[in-house]
């Protein structure tokens, strides 16, 4: 298993928090996304070692950034 540990900025509320998560459990190996909400920290678990490219994309396209 693998662990990668992200922030996101932009967040203000629980809709931006699902966003984030559902986004990032469309990358192929993703077993959970847990998002602290006040920090901003997203930590992902993955079958596989994920591109941190494509990990910030999928931020993105929720509409939000990597800091």
């Amino acid at each position: 298993m693998n662990t990668m540990n992200i922030t996101v900025t932009g967040m203000t509320c629980g809709h931006c928090v699902a966003s984030v998560t559902e986004e990032i459990n469309e990358l192929a190996g993703v077993e959970g996304v847990e998002v602290d909400l006040p920090t901003g920290a997203v930590t992902i678990t993955s079958t596989e070692q994920l591109d941190p490219t494509a990990v910030a994309g999928a931020v993105e396209e929720a509409g939000y950034a990597v800091a």
